[in-house]
């Protein structure tokens, strides 16, 4: 379909004539209804004019309008069809979008376009997710068409509308087919759909709740709802959906729903608030999912995965008897193998801390934070009553993958220390301060670690040993960092710095 520029298409629908239209009933009820058939957490109209895009509606986002440059509703009122974006990341037009890169963080987007009755493009029905998705389902696919028809033929009254006197006949007549029309698709998911007033009070339910929970209708209208949920599950389904009722955010539980056969099913339930041009909350719509199979996979696959973990523990547990055994037959190597064994250990302790745990096994610290890692792996060297290594400054997210070079690089630090600096004296003791800046960028974490209190040191060693390029083979190879000595007289001064994404793959 043809470019257009802004003459053309106020020529049909003139964006002046509607500077109050994001306030007329019915767009924030099609948004809403948008993002919650297709699970999405944003949801736009958009009117693409000639530098910008305006949202006549908009759920999940917080701007009114962005730059024209950087709109897929561009491309997408241009296409006969709905255009699906699976993942933006590795869509060449849009890869480098500033949406892409920074906020709102677009991966996912389906837009369908809406073009006047001349063909003229306007603008799109979208909806957009921060992660990548494969598509959507032939009911959600149905649903925005009809949802856009819809948009045009509020478009379209509104303008005629300004045209006639009879404006509130016109209005009403097209509120009344977008409510039916409404109805019918609702009745049509397999979700349940809900929907309540401002103050939180039940007023609608679609076909498909009644069915799954074999109430009769009207039932569980204001509070009753509540009552369908198991009873474990009730005081915190009331006390979540009380706080997104105080402060207007997004509800999102896990909770399990009585069925029509009286069995409890782990349900998915989510709503979000349609708010009015002055940001008051006019209604919030819902949607209710049963994720029973797919909650009782996740658990037995947690149960298979602790299981495969507790057994690498042990197997570390295992070569470290093996290698005591081999040194007390063979004294010759006992230095070597103790050292080794020291390695195995710290790869162990590195490995209990960020693999799978029970709720009784799992660590104080979060298992995603550096500090927690450093903590672990340094305790044998603290003393009862006074800490001899301080951690210090921000924490930084870890992962599986990064735990294991982590763990090298401070054991062998630590083991240095302990036989030749300051570790090795009573009064000696090591900070270690986390941060990112002083000459890197804020994609790098900064590790520094400072002895003092140990022997003086006279000069840099002249030999590097094993420990020294299994730290630098650590952090360049593996981590793709890089690392720099000072051996400052008072004591080692050692500063590493690492990309976030190094660390974690959420830091990507």
């Amino acid at each position: 379909m043809h470019d257009i520029d802004e003459a053309s298409r106020t020529a049909e629908i003139d964006a002046h004539d509607l500077p109050n239209f994001s306030q007329a009933p019915g767009f924030d009820h099609i948004t809403s209804f948008a993002a919650a058939l297709c699970a999405t957490p944003i949801a736009l109209i958009s009117l693409v004019e000639a530098e910008r895009q305006r949202f006549l509606s908009r759920v999940g986002l917080g701007v009114a309008e962005t730059p024209r440059e950087t709109s897929f509703c561009a491309h997408a009122m241009r296409q006969r069809e709905l255009m699906i974006v699976s993942d933006a990341t590795a869509d060449p037009r849009f890869a480098s979008n500033p949406l892409v890169t920074g906020e709102p963080f677009i991966r996912f987007y389906a837009g369908a376009p809406l073009v006047t009755d001349d063909g003229v493009p306007l603008g799109s029905l979208c909806v957009i997710d921060s992660h990548p998705r494969a598509g959507l389902s032939p009911v959600q696919d149905q649903g925005l068409r009809l949802m856009a028809d819809q948009v045009m033929v509020a478009l379209r009254a509104r303008k005629k509308a300004k045209k006639h006197l009879d404006v509130d006949r016109e209005t009403q007549q097209t509120l009344q087919e977008s409510e039916q029309k409404f109805r019918v698709l609702a009745d049509t998911m397999p979700q349940m759909v809900w929907s309540t007033l401002p103050d939180g009070y039940h007023d609608y339910y679609n076909a498909r709740w009644y069915a799954y929970t074999g109430v009769p209708e009207g039932s569980t209208d204001g509070e009753g709802w509540n009552g369908m949920f198991h009873p474990d599950d009730q005081e915190r389904a009331w006390s979540t959906w009380t706080y997104s009722l105080d402060t207007g955010k997004p509800y999102e539980i896990e909770y399990r729903l009585r069925n029509a056969a009286g069995d409890y099913r782990w349900t998915l339930g989510r709503a979000l608030p349609i708010r009015d041009n002055a940001g008051r909350i006019t209604r919030w719509f819902g949607t209710c999912t049963d994720i029973h199979e797919q909650k009782l996979l996740l658990e037995q696959r947690e149960i298979v995965s602790q299981e495969l973990s507790h057994r690498i523990k042990n197997i570390f547990a295992v070569i470290g008897g093996l290698m005591s055994l081999s040194s007390k037959a063979h004294p010759e190597i006992a230095t070597h193998a103790s050292e080794l064994r020291a390695r195995i250990m710290a790869l162990g302790k590195a490995h209990d801390f960020v693999r799978p745990h029970s709720a009784r096994s799992k660590p104080e610290k979060d298992q995603t934070s550096l500090q927690g890692l450093l903590s672990a792996l340094l305790s044998a060297y603290q003393l009862p009553s006074e800490a001899r290594i301080i951690i210090a400054g921000m924490d930084a997210e870890i992962d599986d993958r990064s735990a294991t070079p982590l763990a090298l690089i401070f054991h062998e630090l630590a083991t240095n220390a302990a036989k030749y600096g300051a570790l090795s004296s009573a009064e000696g003791r090591i900070a270690i301060d986390i941060g990112t800046g002083k000459g890197t960028g804020e994609d790098d974490v900064r590790i520094v670690w400072k002895e003092n209190g140990g022997p003086e040191i006279e000069s840099p060693p002249d030999t590097e040993g094993f420990g020294s390029r299994l730290i630098e083979l650590s952090i360049t190879n593996q981590l793709r960092g890089n690392l720099a000595y000072a051996w400052d007289r008072d004591g080692l001064r050692v500063v590493v710095i690492i990309p976030k994404s190094s660390m974690s793959r959420s830091g990507s």
